[in-house]
């Protein structure tokens, strides 16, 4: 008879806040019936993870184009405002740290919030299916709102970190939850224009968002503070409109939301994060690579990681079941994601460097680099669109990464003499590739998994993403300052005075203009080598994530949101 229940329940259409099991008591029995009058926007089916009376998962019917428009315009908003914020504190630094008088919170401002980031996104998958996306979205965008207004009214150090911390466990979530809303809304066949439109909306406002910060810096009397404070306000009214328009019910179970919180996961995979990226992001930069700080946390963070590895492989209700990274789909399309954000964030980092070198100013090497974002976001648009016609992704994968690739070898050509225009071409190039690689393996994971696991399966792929973009940048510095230095010492080591003179040059580039006679084209050159070895270990990095995407496996992408053959 528990089967013949059970069977009723895949049928079943409930309201989202409707229970999926029988009443208990009042006479209920195998006759009761289970289907609500009046219609639903939900149906209830049992999680593929465990057994049905433990959790159930509630799966959307289609929505009109009209309410699907309102709620991924709420949702956007938040989108668009996390990725301002991601980047708005590149040229709002030097007037905070300027005015806070401390140049150590240079890099803090940056560090504090990508952490924070990192460390929500993993998480929120498994929460939001506990508590809700809407509760999750309203959360992050209270968080996000909170963490700039103490920004903007901050009156020291410790309340400026606090502040970009807080902000980034809210930014963190504006952009995954608004992805896992994609996924219950749309079934998989359309999936991928959707995403493609989030891409847009993020890298519209990362490229945006350090010429608002500049913006609001110079040319108002609040200067700095008015760019975080002026957040707030569409961050509420983004809230606002979640709580009226988002009503995707959570994961039904007879346990407590409490009992379904895996405590010692959450811990492992925080404490993973904070203190490998921690270790990444402060060694080489705020302290020596021998100093106690990353000796310490890096071993510590690749520890909490087994640990967790351990823990979700034995627990019955996991942050990120592990047994998914055992579908050959999953665990390369998660690797390709590592790989490939490796070399995009190095690019993102060494290239404008690169031209600031060859004699650019800040500004000229921002616009030379634009074309990134609306590469990716015409390759995500494009990748969703070719999915949406065909069904199919592996092939679109593979030429993604053989797109990014094409960039990544002309950036190998670059040289002191290359054409100017050689950077944005390469640039479209890369970013076309990376932004339809992001939208087909989110879409080649979610496929490969039951239904109930898709928010904790891209959780997994954000997770890939956040370890990538901060191993990548460690690892080319590291190949960057050591060939650097090498090639310097080389040409000049037998100079008068050529410590001093070599420290000056690897520690502050505006150095090159102050060249002791003779320096300049030794110099030059050996910046060129640096550079080029630096994109040299991008190619690596690129041909790795294709390696990983051309070993996917097609799964059906279905055109209905349950699965099914119509």
């Amino acid at each position: 008879m528990p089967l013949e229940i059970n069977t009723l329940r895949r049928s079943a259409v409930y309201t989202a806040d409707s229970s999926p099991f029988p009443p208990k008591g009042n006479g209920a029995n195998e006759r009761t019936p289970l289907i609500k009058p009046g219609g639903s926007d939900y149906e209830a089916q049992p999680n593929g993870s465990g057994p049905p009376e433990e959790e159930t998962t509630v799966i959307a019917q289609e929505l009109p184009f009209h309410r699907l428009a309102i709620i991924f315009a709420t949702a956007w908003v938040g989108v668009f405002l996390g990725a301002v914020d991601s980047t708005i504190i590149a040229t709002l630094s030097a007037p905070i740290s300027s005015e806070f008088k401390s140049l150590s919170l240079l890099s803090w401002l940056a560090t504090a919030y990508l952490i924070a980031t990192a460390v929500c996104q993993p998480i929120s998958g498994r929460m939001t299916d506990i508590f809700g996306r809407g509760p999750g979205l309203i959360f992050s965008n209270i968080f996000f709102a909170a963490g700039n207004l103490i920004c903007g009214f901050a009156t020291d150090v410790p309340q400026m970190i606090l502040g970009r911390v807080i902000a980034g466990i809210g930014g963190g979530g504006l952009t995954s939850i608004a992805t896992f809303l994609g996924s219950d809304l749309i079934p998989l066949r359309k999936r991928g224009v959707v995403q493609g439109i989030l891409n847009l909306c993020f890298g519209s406002g990362a490229m945006l968002g350090g010429v608002i910060g500049g913006l609001l810096s110079d040319h108002t009397k609040q200067g700095w503070r008015l760019a975080f404070i002026i957040q707030a306000p569409p961050t509420i009214l983004s809230a606002v409109g979640v709580y009226f328009f988002v009503r995707i019910p959570p994961k039904l179970s007879r346990k407590s939301s409490l009992a379904r919180i895996d405590f010692l996961g959450g811990f492992l995979i925080v404490s993973f994060l904070v203190l490998l990226l921690l270790g990444l992001t402060t060694g080489g930069n705020n302290v020596p690579w021998t100093h106690p700080l990353p000796l310490t946390t890096i071993p510590l963070g690749v520890l909490a990681f087994f640990l967790f590895l351990w823990w979700e492989s034995r627990v019955s209700q996991p942050i990120i079941p592990v047994k998914l990274l055992a579908e050959r789909t999953v665990l390369t399309a998660c690797l390709s994601n590592f790989f490939c954000t490796m070399a995009m964030l190095s690019a993102l980092f060494y290239i404008p460097l690169y031209l600031q070198v060859r004699g650019y100013t800040a500004t000229e090497a921002g616009f030379l680099i634009i074309s990134s974002p609306v590469g990716g976001s015409c390759g995500s648009v494009g990748a969703g669109i070719m999915m949406k016609r065909t069904g199919k992704y592996t092939r679109l994968g593979v030429s993604s990464l053989l797109v990014m690739t094409s960039g990544v070898i002309i950036f190998t050509f670059h040289n002191e003499n290359s054409h100017p225009w050689l950077t944005p071409v390469a640039f479209f190039l890369v970013g076309g590739g990376y932004g339809a690689m992001l939208t087909t393996t989110l879409l080649a994971c979610i496929a490969a998994v039951e239904h109930s696991h898709q928010a904790v399966v891209t959780s997994a792929t954000y997770l890939g993403r956040s370890v990538g973009s901060n191993l990548g940048i460690t690892i080319s510095s590291a190949v960057y300052q050591n060939v650097l230095t090498n090639k310097l010492w080389d040409k000049f080591g037998s100079y008068p005075d050529a410590a001093k003179e070599i420290a000056r040059i690897r520690n502050d580039i505006m150095e090159l203009k102050h060249l002791p006679d003779g320096w300049h084209e030794g110099v030059i050159e050996s910046f060129m080598g640096a550079f080029h070895a630096v994109f040299l270990t991008l190619l690596g990095m690129v041909i790795a994530g294709l390696v990983c995407v051309s070993l996917m496996r097609h799964h059906t992408l279905h055109s209905t949101l349950d699965r099914g053959e119509r």
